[in-house]
């Protein structure tokens, strides 16, 4: 039995004249929120309220960044800046990039990671989270 497949499944459909559904509802939304500043706000202040509303109306209807669509920038926008962020850092010592030679003879010293709880699924999660694929070990605590 043969079935047909569907193909440019990727590619959305043309319903209102040139533009997708999507890009309709930007373009009336953005018209019509300009169109409601001008009613009621003067002149003056509906021009200045109204250019951010309709450059952002054209951009989420037909500017792409990088062949998607500008509202998927958008929300990585939103998701970066109200998620939480965990910041590492390790300092290095100023000896060690002097002495040049001396540093590249010395074995690679790591960072110990203590456990956090007992807990292993807690601690995988939390090695997950910064990106950890192993259990460094320095001088301080050689049996871990």
């Amino acid at each position: 039995m043969r079935f047909q497949v569907p193909q440019f499944i990727e590619v959305e459909d043309k319903i209102f004249g040139p533009l997708t559904f999507k890009q309709f509802v930007y373009v009336a939304g953005g018209i019509g929120l300009c169109v409601i500043l001008f009613i009621f706000l003067p002149k003056f202040l509906a021009i200045l309220l109204a250019l951010p509303v309709a450059a952002l109306a054209g951009a989420l209807a037909f500017y792409k960044v990088n062949d998607k669509p500008f509202i998927n920038m958008v929300e990585a926008f939103f998701n970066y800046t109200l998620t939480n962020k965990l910041y590492i850092w390790k300092k290095e010592e100023k000896e060690a990039k002097s002495k040049g030679n001396e540093a590249a003879d010395k074995p690679i010293q790591q960072v110990y990671v203590p456990k956090l709880s007992e807990s292993k699924l807690r601690e995988l999660t939390w090695s997950l989270d910064i990106k950890e694929n192993r259990n460094p070990i320095t001088e301080e605590n050689p049996n871990v």
